[in-house]
């Protein structure tokens, strides 16, 4: 991992159950579903409160959920354009791709 990255934690919780990574923000719940196929996570839906625009904290969230895959050494599959995106933005997570998924 780049150690110059400085990440603010957030609490994430993995709800095997939904398949979801959740966290909440000012009481409501955001989450990231996923699905799991050998040792791919694939990021399939963001679930975001109406009226909620904060685009930094999805970020934020979705630089916590990479930090997550690369503890269980998953690779990642963007499934959802907004996680494509943030791929291509965030360049540094591009190793958590799998062989032959170009950004």
């Amino acid at each position: 991992m780049n150690s110059e990255l400085i990440l603010e934690k957030m609490e994430i919780k993995d709800n095997t159950f939904a398949r979801q990574f959740e966290t909440l923000v000012d009481g409501k719940l955001i989450s990231v579903e996923y699905s799991f196929q050998e040792k791919k996570i694939f990021l399939t839906r963001i679930n975001v409160p109406e009226g909620f625009t904060d685009e930094n904290f999805i970020n934020d969230l979705l630089k916590n959920i990479m930090e997550i895959a690369y503890e269980r050494k998953l690779k990642v599959v963007p499934i959802l354009p907004k996680i494509a995106l943030f791929f291509r933005k965030n360049t540094i997570y591009r190793d958590l791709l799998p062989p032959g998924i170009k950004i």
